[in-house]
């Protein structure tokens, strides 16, 4: 059961709105949409429980920076006393579109350090990630100034979206499980 939602962005009000924080926007988004608020955790994370049908969801936002996730993600599953078949983790993604997501059983970093530190600190590929498209980087614009940059006036709206169908596939997730969600929402 995936009942562990890690939503991968930096802390701060700096990052809030940058594209490398759309996890962090994701179990905001759930937090609210279940009239619920994120409180302190036993570790370095805040953590929000929410109910959907007779089943008790878990969203995470690590309070370490992105490289760091893995130590907050480890953190969560110790305190919640949760393995690692219930993690699923939300990120961005610079090799989808912008609004495509892509959820996955289990896979490698792909270049994203939030995943490597968590695949690092688990020492396993076999947890759930989904993956917001960000868009490619900008020739002339290095990788990591990409990510933190704010979107554009004119991605806004997309974004907004996107959000909301992925809120839409972790809940979908949580009723019929990852198979049917990955059918429906990998497009």
């Amino acid at each position: 059961m995936l009942n562990l939602i890690v939503g991968l962005g930096n802390p701060g009000e700096r990052y809030k709105s940058t594209r490398h924080n759309l996890g962090y926007r994701v179990v905001d988004f759930l937090a609210e949409r279940n009239k619920k608020a994120f409180k302190p955790g036993k570790g370095e994370f805040l953590f929000c429980e929410i109910q959907i049908k007779d089943q008790k969801i878990y969203l995470i936002k690590p309070l370490t920076f992105m490289n760091l996730s893995g130590v907050a993600a480890v953190e969560a599953m110790d305190n919640l006393h949760l393995g690692i078949k219930n993690l699923l983790a939300v990120c961005d993604d610079v090799d989808l579109p912008l609004g495509k997501i892509r959820i996955r059983e289990k896979g490698t970093d792909g270049g994203h350090k939030g995943l490597r530190s968590i695949i690092y600190h688990l020492n396993s590929i076999e947890f759930a990630r989904l993956r917001m498209g960000i868009g490619d980087t900008p020739e002339r614009i290095d990788l990591e100034e990409f990510v933190l940059q704010d979107f554009k006036e004119k991605e806004k709206e997309k974004v907004d979206e996107m959000v909301e169908r992925v809120a839409s596939a972790l809940e979908n997730t949580w009723v019929n499980g990852i198979e049917d969600s990955m059918n429906r929402f990998n497009v």
